[in-house]
């Protein structure tokens, strides 16, 4: 053996316990930082379902931390009663559905035509669009509110009717028209989700379906639709959880309809309960109901809605 080699060997006998000891520590601060970081995320959830099962007596008992000592269902029954949950429940998850669905196809429409049609102004009217998520809602509450409690279009409902004016407050309707127009619960955003996916699909392929005799329409509808799936699911699930989550929109809409955002605020009013500790406690109770159909959701999708945003991202 020539003193090289065995200058190597002794060299990487030395060297590997040293690579060793830092892919050990790197392994350990990993799992340190990310335990860490899922617990704070967590840790809420988990205080909330410790709270949805405890008794009235548990709250004031130093000894109960996590698991309750008298196990009961009896602040789920109250939130339940308090908040008209399954009424509410239906009523967020009609306004949550049919948005989304509309949003997606209004938003999808005006990306594609910032992306792939070209016409004068489009810059500014695009740079208006991101505009639109910077802007806070609260500049623009009261003439969106004058504007669908006294609704009329170019004067049409005064020409057909005896009425001056619609009054659409109390209904479903702000939030369908404001979706189908793509000006609804952060729709700047929407679009520019989309328009980025369609800029990253290659021009020949439009170009071909143009020779091909394809239009706008059908060009959109059998090549951009298909490949902005991932797109679409980004899309889906961001404006149905924060269309469920909104109480700014459907409290300034919404009078007599309740919905579960609405219905936690007045919660705290229709308890009339002396104790405020256990006031807090079911008011825990109720934003668990509220957030568990979203959890159910998460639970089946995640990682469909993990792979569209990477994809999302690559592309755009």
């Amino acid at each position: 053996m020539s003193s090289k080699t065995a200058y190597t060997e002794l060299f990487v006998s030395r060297y590997q316990p040293v690579e060793k000891g830092k892919r050990w520590a790197w392994v350990l601060i990993r799992t340190v930082l990310v335990v860490g970081f899922c617990f704070i995320i967590l840790f809420p959830l988990f205080q909330r379902l410790s709270i949805a099962f405890r008794s009235k007596a548990d709250i004031y008992d130093p000894t109960v931390l996590w698991i309750p000592r008298n196990f009961t269902f009896d602040n789920l029954r109250i939130a339940i009663e308090t908040t008209n949950y399954f009424e509410a429940l239906g009523n967020t998850a009609l306004i949550s559905a049919s948005t989304t669905l509309i949003q997606l196809v209004s938003c999808a429409l005006a990306a594609y035509a910032f992306a792939r049609l070209q016409f004068r102004g489009s810059g500014l009217l695009f740079g208006l669009v991101i505009f639109t998520i910077i802007v806070p809602p609260q500049t623009i509450m009261i003439p969106l509110y004058l504007t669908y409690r006294y609704f009329d279009l170019f004067g049409l409902v005064g020409l057909f009717s005896s009425k001056d004016s619609l009054n659409l407050i109390d209904t479903f309707w702000p939030f369908i028209l404001s979706s189908s127009t793509a000006m609804g619960l952060k729709n700047g955003l929407y679009i520019y989700i989309f328009r980025q996916f369609f800029r990253g699909i290659p021009k020949e392929i439009g170009e071909a379906a143009l020779v091909d005799g394809a239009g706008v329409f059908r060009t959109f509808l059998r090549i951009m639709v298909p490949n902005a799936v991932p797109a679409i699911v980004t899309v889906l699930l961001f404006s149905f959880v924060w269309q469920w989550n909104d109480s700014y929109y459907v409290s300034l809409f919404l009078k007599q309809v309740k919905v579960l955002s609405t219905s936690l605020m007045d919660m705290g009013v229709g308890l009339r309960e002396p104790d405020p500790v256990y006031t807090s406690m079911l008011l825990n109770t109720g934003v668990l109901l509220a957030i568990a159909p979203l959890i159910l959701m998460y639970l089946f999708v995640q990682r469909y809605f993990v792979e569209s945003v990477e994809r999302t991202g690559i592309v755009g």
